[in-house]
Order: C-alpha cells, then sequence, then structure tokens
C-alpha cells in the first residue's frame, strides 16, 4: 500500500523545471479567451491555410500512414535536400544533411540535448524566443545573454558586446533571423561577425529560421556564409511558411556531424515524426516553388502589417517597424503603466485586445530593458486587425 503522507512529504518535481512557470503565450491566450479579447498575443493565424495546403493534406490521408524513419520520410528529406543546396550554395544529401523534427521547437531541444554538456555556455540575444532558456538549462548549459539595443526604430547588435559574453565554455551562438519577438533580419556584417567571433571560440551557430519567408528585407542563411555552412545547424518548419502551426513539422539542415549529434538525441525523444504530415508537407514545398507563394506570403503579411502600423499611428503606442516575422514592438511609457505585465494584463478587460509582455523574452537582469515595450502580432485577418486597431484607440 502506497504511503501518501510519505509520498505529499517529498517534491517530485526534478531541480531542472522548478523553476519554470506557466508560458507567457498560455498566460495571455487564457486572459484574451476570458475576456472574449482579439488576440494579438499568441502567433497562430485566425485565418485558413491557402487551399493547395489543405488538398496535401487531404491527399497524404491516402498514403502511407505507419511509422515514418529516423531521419524522416524520404519525399521530404529528399526535397529539402533539394531547396537548401540551392539556397545555401551546397551539395546536400538526404540523410547526412537533413533530420526532420516535431516543429522547430523539438528541433531545438534535441539540439541542446546533443551538443551541450553541463556547464556549457550559450549565447542568447535579446530579446529571445521564451524557449531558448529553458531548453538551454534542461540540457544542463548556462544561457549568456546579449541585448539587442533599438536605435533609431532598428534593432542593433553590439559585435563588442558579443565577443566580450564568450569564453572557453561557448559551446553555442544561437541566432534567431528574422526575430520573434523583435523582427530583426540580421544583415550580412552582422552575420559574418558571428561567424568569426563562432570560429574564434569553436562554437556551433544554431540560427533559428522559422520565418525566413516572412521578411521585409532580404533573408540571409548564416550557413550560406563564407564559413557559415561547416559549423551551424539551420532550423526551420512548416508552420508559419504555409499558416499550419498546428502541423508541428520541423528540420535542421547541417553538415553531417552535427546532423549526426542531433539525430542521436531525437530518437529517444519521438524518434519518428507524424508520416501524413510530413509527406503533406513535402508537397506544400513542392508547390510554393512554382507558384508564386512565397511572394505572395510576403505581400499578405506587409499589408496586414501596414494595417496594424497604420492603425497604432492613431494610439500612444509608438510602434517600431519590424524587418520581418509577424510582429510588432512598441512603447508604451506615455500609458503610465507601471511595467509591460501590467499594461498587458489590464489591455484585455480594459478594451479587449490581447497582447504580450516582451519582459518573458528577457533575462531577469535585463527586463528593465522592456518596461515599457509591448508585443502585438498581425497574423490575424485584416478585419481582426482593424477592430483590434480601432479599440486601442480608446486609450
Amino acid at each position: 500500500m502506497l504511503n501518501y503522507a510519505l509520498m505529499s512529504e517529498r517534491s517530485f518535481i526534478s531541480k531542472r523545471v522548478s523553476n519554470f512557470g506557466e508560458t507567457v503565450f498560455a498566460k495571455y491566450t487564457r486572459l484574451s479567451q476570458q475576456h472574449q479579447a482579439i488576440n494579438l498575443g499568441q502567433g497562430f493565424p485566425d485565418f485558413p491555410p491557402p487551399d493547395f495546403v489543405l488538398q496535401a493534406l487531404r491527399n497524404a490521408t491516402e498514403t502511407y500512414q505507419q511509422y515514418a524513419p529516423l531521419a524522416g520520410m524520404p519525399p521530404l528529406t529528399e526535397t529539402l535536400a533539394q531547396l537548401y543546396s540551392k539556397r545555401l550554395g551546397k551539395t546536400l544529401e538526404p540523410i547526412p544533411n537533413i533530420q526532420i523534427s516535431v516543429g522547430a521547437t523539438e528541433a531545438l531541444f534535441a539540439t541542446m540535448q546533443a551538443l551541450l554538456d553541463p556547464g556549457d555556455e550559450v549565447i542568447l540575444f535579446e530579446p529571445f524566443y521564451d524557449a531558448y532558456p529553458a531548453d538551454i538549462t534542461m540540457a544542463g548549459g548556462i544561457p549568456k545573454y546579449v541585448p539587442l539595443m533599438p536605435v533609431n526604430g532598428t534593432w542593433q547588435l553590439d559585435i563588442d558586446t558579443l565577443r566580450k559574453a564568450c569564453s572557453s565554455k561557448t559551446k553555442i551562438i544561437l541566432l534567431n533571423t528574422p526575430s520573434n519577438p523583435c523582427g530583426k533580419v540580421f544583415s550580412e556584417p552582422e552575420l559574418d561577425a558571428i561567424i568569426k567571433i563562432a570560429e574564434d571560440y569553436n562554437a556551433v551557430i544554431v540560427s533559428d529560421e522559422v520565418y525566413e519567408h516572412i521578411a521585409f528585407l532580404p533573408h540571409i542563411s548564416v550557413a550560406s556564409r563564407p564559413g557559415g555552412f561547416e559549423r551551424t545547424l539551420t532550423i526551420s518548419s512548416v508552420g508559419k511558411t504555409f499558416s499550419v502551426t498546428g502541423w508541428k513539422i520541423g528540420w535542421l539542415v547541417g553538415p553531417e556531424h552535427l546532423i549526426h549529434a542531433v539525430r542521436m538525441a531525437h530518437q529517444w525523444i519521438p524518434f519518428a515524426v507524424a508520416t501524413p504530415l510530413q509527406l503533406a508537407t513535402a508537397e506544400c514545398l513542392k508547390v510554393a516553388e512554382h507558384n508564386n507563394y512565397y511572394a505572395e506570403l510576403q505581400r499578405m503579411y506587409f499589408n496586414k502589417l501596414s494595417i496594424l502600423l497604420t492603425g497604432l499611428q492613431e494610439t500612444p503606442f509608438r510602434a517600431m517597424t519590424p524587418e520581418g516575422s509577424y510582429f510588432v514592438i512598441a512603447d508604451t511609457s506615455s500609458l503610465g503603466y507601471a511595467d509591460d505585465t501590467a499594461l498587458c494584463d489590464d489591455l484585455p478587460k480594459r478594451i479587449g485586445v490581447g497582447a504580450i509582455p516582451p519582459s518573458a523574452f528577457y533575462s531577469p537582469e535585463h527586463k528593465h530593458l522592456a518596461k515599457h515595450l509591448v508585443r502585438f502580432t498581425f497574423c490575424k485577418t485584416d478585419e481582426a486587425l482593424q477592430e483590434a486597431s480601432r479599440r486601442l484607440k480608446t486609450l
């Protein structure tokens, strides 16, 4: 018989996760639902994917439905090898250079499990996507933070600050371009400087590029730059590009030794990734290469960005124009709230609009940099963005 009294006195939660709280996305999506607010917080589209995407999904239901191979379904790994060979200027092979994952989320988790030993350090640029520190911590690594600073409406990386943050313990430099949440697209000189620093410290570059096709400046993969591919894992996924965030199909592209390392971790996490969704993703990628889809996607999101920016001009929010992704950071200092959390707690019930406090994307020592900022997403219908703008004007 179990001794429940003894069990109640024991902490069963591991030290790795004991300090984790609820994700910021879960909290503010719940607040939006509670107050029937327009959710400009969590970045998922509220409109259906294109018809050819839904047709690809229907086609996949009539094909193979069993476990996929460890590396991924051949139609998808072969398609990705072809696409990235052209994008990166390298001849890539489906098995050595490609690994399919359960979205970019699992790709990041498996990468940290594969590459980090306890005490290894990972450089993060702030503001960061909030899963990064958790992934690093659960692998025994130590995050080291380098803030990006807004200068004249754009986010700047200080290369000297990056170099000073590195040490003999630096194992990974984690890059996100276009960036969530600030929308920064890293330039060629910045990418080349990051590669040089990674070479100097013998570090791996992990480049999260899930918004690669939602960029308003030219998106450049760090792996395409001189010296980049040999030490870079490039991560992307189907969700943002085709408005199917629920599919959770991602991938890693890189040199054989790094892909092998991630594969060794991945085999003990999910092993196999959803077979029909991989096949549907392969079809989507093939169609998109020939129907001008990516240009249409950029035009659609540029229009949605314009709706939101135009709406914010008549509010107390001073928006910074993103270079990519589908997020806008705005200054809120004129509103008089104590901080970004107080503002985002109040907005759903006060005017019926949900948003995200960017302090969730900063380390404790740098949260003050986000005190008077807010993040809105514009991956919503035009009607929702227009109505949200109308409500925001009431402040």
